[in-house]
């Protein structure tokens, strides 16, 4: 079954050396009311400037872009080359005032559209073992596949 679904930016990532900040458009403002009490966010935006038709047909890719490591179908990376543009980052929050959500950092491209905001509640499962691949733990600075708490 292919669906298609319509997504619309509802504010953006601004990404600038020091200030890290998702400015919310005006008109989704009411949805932020209570975010204040969470101390972290998951945000979800569009890589817009990897918005290739060809990048999206790109199935496979050495993480990292690193031909060390071996080659990965992109489900099991964080490439930018995916079948749809969506990232999320977990980003802790610094303050939140009208329609601006400081952050302490995001891994987002100054002006990446925004797709999404969830408070990020956490859930027993983040207490269980997670196992990753070697060259993922490598650059934890570990040579444990198995990490307790890595995310």
């Amino acid at each position: 079954m292919h669906e298609e679904f319509r997504l619309f930016s509802i504010g953006r990532i601004v990404n600038r050396q020091k200030a890290c900040r998702i400015e919310v458009d005006e008109k989704y403002k009411d949805a932020m009311l209570g975010l204040k009490h969470f101390s972290h966010i998951d945000v979800f935006y569009w890589f817009h400037e990897n918005d290739h038709i060809n990048n999206r047909g790109i199935l496979q890719v050495h993480p990292r872009g690193d031909s060390a490591n071996p080659l990965s179908g992109v489900f099991a990376t964080r490439s930018p080359n995916r079948p749809n543009l969506i990232a999320v980052t977990r980003c802790r929050i610094e303050s939140v005032a009208g329609s601006t959500i400081e952050i302490d950092a995001i891994d987002a491209r100054d002006q990446s559209p925004l797709i999404d905001i969830k408070c990020h509640i956490p859930s027993r499962r983040e207490t269980e073992e997670v196992i990753v691949p070697d060259w993922v733990a490598a650059k934890q600075g570990t040579k444990e596949s198995r990490a307790k708490g890595l995310q």
